[in-house]
């Protein structure tokens, strides 16, 4: 489990549930409920993009205790599609949304990440859209390479860091491991990327879609007020 040196958080966690998405960024053909049925349209709330983002300041691999993209990835990104990074100002945190299933093993979460990046590339995306992942045991995976521009959270990939956890959190609860290591995680890159509260996001945020989930959405909220979890740490 990720856990920085500069920061340490304690265990705690949200609950809630109930609805699907194929992936992130779009439906498949059974949806049960909509989003305004379940609990009203989503909340849009374009950022705003600074002129100067903060450069990447990690070394190449990456903030220690990551899982490299080449023990789960069976290909590389499209060059030719893809555009760099060029700083840090934000961060996005998704779901999957696709159908849950049990991801026990290291080897059940690897699968599940080739199956997304298949799927995204089916859809000529240079790449998995996102560029760290979060299993339900807390172990973060490599997506994307952080010097690209993800494809998480449309017209939004600038200067965007996407995080996103593996599990429908309509249907699902996060795990405490899961929680723990996002908050512990999103804390981290704050820091070394200077990136403020006030610019953590979830896709629904941003643009209009369920995702992260119900479930996540209300811990995101709760973790980033005054007296949340991940505000606490960063304070």
């Amino acid at each position: 489990m990720f856990d920085p040196s500069r920061r340490k958080v304690v265990r705690g966690g949200l609950v809630l549930g109930a609805l699907f998405l194929a992936g992130c960024q779009r439906h498949q053909k059974w949806t049960p409920l909509t989003q305004t049925e379940l609990d009203g349209p989503p909340r849009v709330v374009p950022p705003p993009r600074p002129a100067r983002p903060a450069p990447i300041t990690q070394s190449p691999r990456g903030p220690s205790g990551i899982i490299a993209r080449r023990e789960w990835a069976g290909g590389a990104p499209n060059l030719s599609m893809i555009n760099p990074m060029n700083g840090i100002s934000r961060i996005t945190v998704h779901h999957d949304g696709m159908p849950p299933v049990s991801l026990r093993s290291k080897g059940d979460a690897a699968s599940r990440l080739e199956q997304i990046r298949r799927a995204h590339t089916g859809h000529d995306w240079a790449d998995i859209g996102y560029h760290y992942i979060i299993d339900p045991q807390g172990r973060i995976w490599e997506g994307r390479p952080v010097k690209y521009q993800g494809a998480h959270v449309k017209d939004n990939n600038e200067h965007n860091l996407g995080v996103m956890m593996l599990g429908n959190f309509d249907e699902q609860r996060p795990t405490p491991d899961a929680l723990e290591t996002l908050d512990a995680f999103l804390a981290d890159r704050m820091d070394a990327h200077r990136v403020p509260l006030s610019r953590i996001y979830t896709h629904q945020e941003i643009n209009t879609t369920a995702c992260p989930g119900r479930s996540l959405q209300a811990y995101m909220e709760a973790t980033r007020s005054r007296s949340g979890r991940l505000a606490t740490v960063m304070g």
